[in-house]
């Protein structure tokens, strides 16, 4: 069987207008990487301006401090992979079998409105390749659109960071809208489990999940999306 190969997108957003450092949600990149890689599966990661990618200064706090993201900090290949990602712009959507879109407040900010991020969902989309988002990521969906021209969340379950856990974290300053209210404006039938507690949802090629404590879940789903894939 041929190598898969699965395109992580990440953010280049590293500030938010407030003047908080933002960026990528350390451990929504390190969970799937190290499940995706150890089974054997190629990881390519990519940006809107390509090179060395933000990551989130409290998602490396003590408190957050995961198995995945301790090993992240030891393993220089996953470090090299992020500090060079390839601009967004320089990827074939083809060459790929999956795409995952990492969270963090990040992908809020750079995603929804980039036009490369928005033509690669709805190419992997089309070719009925998964396409998977976790946490603030499925931000990057805002302005997808179906092959209708309707929104492409409009009927579709699809979990992301819920409002509550927005204001319990104290963040609602840091985005620039709330995502469980865009996926319900653009007609998503919105998914949620319990606040911080691991949920994701699959629609046909479509996978989401809610927060970082999702992020491992996603990437089952992917495992599981892509034995279907030829």
């Amino acid at each position: 069987m041929k190598t898969k190969k699965v395109l992580f997108v990440v953010t280049s957003f590293d500030q938010v207008p407030n003047g908080t450092k933002t960026g990528i949600w350390i451990e929504e990149f390190a969970s799937p990487y190290f499940l995706l890689t150890a089974q054997g599966i190629n990881v390519t990661v990519a940006s809107p301006k390509g090179g060395k990618a933000p990551i989130d200064p409290k998602s490396t706090k003590p408190e957050f401090n995961t198995e995945s993201v301790k090993r992240f900090f030891g393993d220089a290949t996953a470090q090299e992979k992020l500090n060079n990602t390839v601009a967004l712009k320089d990827i074939d959507p083809s060459a790929y079998d999956a795409v995952f879109y990492p969270g963090g407040h990040g992908p809020m900010w750079d995603l929804p409105e980039n036009a490369i991020s928005i033509h690669i969902i709805e190419s992997f989309y089309k070719a009925g390749k998964p396409v998977a988002l976790v946490c603030h990521a499925p931000a990057a969906l805002k302005n997808v659109k179906s092959q209708n021209g309707e929104p492409f969340v409009k009927g579709k379950k699809v979990a992301g960071f819920t409002n509550s856990e927005e204001i319990a974290g104290q963040s609602t300053g840091e985005v620039p809208f709330m995502l469980e209210d865009m996926l319900i404006e653009n007609g998503a039938v919105y998914q949620k489990g319990a606040d911080w507690q691991s949920f994701a949802v699959s629609d046909g090629v479509l996978i989401t999940g809610q927060n970082p404590a999702s992020a491992e879940l996603v990437a089952e789903k992917i495992l599981s999306a892509l034995k279907t894939v030829q």
